[in-house]
Parts: C-alpha cells; structure tokens; sequence
C-alpha cells in the first residue's frame, strides 16, 4: 500500500478475529478474550526503549509513534483486541489548557482552573479535526497496518474525571479542589461537564469514522464520589455520551460497542448496566458472580482481576485466572484487568495470564 492510502479510513484489511467484538455484544466465542488496560505501557522494554528522551504528548501526536505503540504489545501476546497509544488529557488540551507530563509526577497542569470565572479560559467552540486529528490519524494508520489481526479501540476520558484533573491540576489522593467545586459551584460543574461531553461526543464519532472498532469511556475517578454525587455529575453525562454517539453512528449505518470503565463505582453497578453501553468495565473490588446477579444479564462485563496478582507465580496466575473466569462464566465476558499495567510488571507473567485467560476459558466451553 501506498502512503497515501494508509492514511484514508477505508479500505481497511478484513478482520480475522472478532472474538473480543462478538463477546462484547453477548454473542458465542470459542475463548474468551483478553486485552489489558495499558498493554502498550512501560513494562515492555521495546515501549521504553521507543520513548526514550521523547516527550510523552509529542509522541502522543505521533501517529507513526502511536501505531507502533499500539502494535508493540500484539507482537509478544495474542491479545484479542487492540487500544490505540493515546492519553485521555488530549480532550483538555483540545478545550486550550496546558498539560505536560513531568517526569517522576505525572501529568501536570501548569495554570488548573481555579474559580468559575476560569471557565472563560476554555475554547468555547472547539474544532476537533483540527484540535484532535492526531488521535484520528493514528488510528486509521493502525487499522491498515493492525492487517485486521484483531479489532482497534478507540478510548476517551469522562467528562468528571477530565473535570478533576483540570481543577486539581494533576493527581490527587482526595480530589478535594474538584470536589469542592460540585458542592460550591454545581451550576459552573454542570457547565464544565457540559463542554467536556460535547467535545467528547464528537471526539468519539470521529474515532469512529477514523476506524475504532469499539469505544471504551473512562471514568477513573468516580469512586472519588458518593452515590448521590456520582447520580448527579457522573452518569448522566456517561448516559448522554453513549446515546449521542450511537445516535450518530446510526445515521451513518455505523454502529461499534461501547464500553463503560468507572472505577470503584461498585455502588452504581445496577445504573451503568443501563446506560446504554454494551459492556461495563470493573475493577477488582468487585465478586464476579456478584456483579453478572446486579447486573441482570443486560450487558457484558469486562475485567477485573486484580493487577497486583499479575506479581504472583505463573502457576498461581492461573488458578486465579481460572477462578475469575469461572466466577464471570463464558459469554458476554471479556477478561481483563481492573486497572492498568504496572510498569515494574514482567512481561512473562503478561504472557501467562493471557494464556490462562485462552486455556481455562477454551476448557469450560468444550464442556457447556
């Protein structure tokens, strides 16, 4: 192909293995699927080696860098999904804020929002071709290049958890300037989170017709909120972005699962398995068996085990493996994380829980 035609969002290689697609939609597989949050991170000596002495969002707006980032992970596992290299601070940034990665902290706001007035500062109308066409190049050159191996990810930040950052103007423990916010300033709160799911809406249609094959929405901090907090800033804009995007996507006869990822929000299990996303995402503090009786069947799940269990003996990562799959059954399940990859992960023991995920979940299905 020419290089021209990697970068068009057509024509793009026949997917050969839409296990983790099927899955998603609650259909029969022949294994269960895997993928990992951040299987394109740190632990891998080859992502290290990349990004050495490369500032972390100007690769971010590489996307040479990002496909190669992306596809560093299928090389080494057969991971049955792919999620393009990406950072959910791009969204922020496209609204005009600055945010760098510092080295030894994390992402860093130099100027965060501070009060209400501060909201002036933010684009009000933003383009997100031009802001966010990076993202949407990336993928469509991973799409050609992926040679339709396994489906490509699109992903976003939630509105609340790209809130607290830009308040916080980083990482928080308590997320209190965020957080002070929703009880000081509701109506400004709603105002942000407002702006942030348009952007977010068209961000996500656009990595569609870009070539994400699926969408993943996450809400890392929500288990900063309370049940009536999370009720009020959190899952109405969730509901909102899931029914816009597939509002759009239909007119254009398109139409991808989406996934809905918000951490520690065990208490509102019930509500985002009816909030119009196909799977819901979970974190490890969740029983499996559990999470398949709150949610009544009405979504697949995705997730949860543990990523500290990942430190253990490859024998003891497969009866954990073993067991979590058990606890989820077969269908309208995708195995997973409950968070990231740790970078001092060994990449080893990677390998064994995506082939445990493979042997044990093959096993109990020839046996249904």
């Amino acid at each position: 192909m020419s290089k021209n035609e990697l970068i068009l969002p057509k024509d793009f290689p026949q997917l050969q293995n839409d296990t983790f697609l099927r899955a998603a939609r609650g259909e029969e597989t022949e294994h269960v699927p895997v993928w990992c949050m951040r299987q394109a991170g740190r632990y891998l000596p080859e992502f290290r080696e990349f990004r050495a002495g490369k500032d972390f969002f100007d690769t971010c707006r590489s996307p040479e860098a990002c496909c190669e980032l992306t596809l560093q992970p299928l090389r080494r596992y057969p991971f049955d999904a792919a999620i393009i290299f990406s950072d959910i601070l791009v969204v922020p940034q496209a609204l005009g804020m600055d945010v760098q990665m510092v080295p030894g902290k994390g992402p860093t706001f130099p100027e965060p929002l501070k009060e209400p007035e501060d909201l002036q500062r933010l684009r009000v109308k933003v383009d997100v071709g031009k802001e966010l066409g990076y993202v949407f190049k990336a993928i469509t050159l991973t799409r050609h290049k992926i040679e339709g191996k396994v489906p490509l990810i699109g992903f976003t930040g939630a509105p609340w958890t790209l809130m607290s950052y830009m308040i916080e103007g980083g990482g928080s423990n308590t997320h209190s300037k965020a957080k002070r916010w929703l009880y000081r300033h509701p109506e400004a709160s709603h105002m942000l989170l407002k702006m942030l799911t348009d952007v977010i809406v068209e961000y996500l249609v656009g990595q569609v017709a870009a070539g994400a094959q699926a969408l993943q929405v996450f809400e890392s901090h929500a288990g900063i909120l309370g049940p009536a907090e999370f009720k009020d800033f959190s899952l109405p804009y969730l509901r909102d972005i899931a029914r816009r995007v597939k509002d759009t996507l239909k007119e254009k006869g398109q139409d991808v699962p989406m996934i809905v990822f918000a951490k520690d929000a065990h208490y509102a299990l019930e509500d985002l398995s009816q909030s119009n996303y196909e799977v819901v995402g979970l974190d490890w503090t969740i029983d499996p068996r559990s999470a398949r009786e709150r949610t009544g069947g009405k979504v697949s799940l995705q997730g949860n085990m543990d990523p500290c269990a990942l430190y253990a003996p490859k024998e003891r990562i497969s009866e954990i493996v073993k067991k979590m799959v058990e606890g989820f059954g077969t269908r309208g399940y995708i195995a997973n994380l409950g968070h990231g990859l740790y970078p001092d992960m060994d990449p080893e023991n990677v390998g064994a829980f995506v082939e445990a995920v493979h042997q044990h979940s093959k096993q109990m299905i020839k046996q249904i």
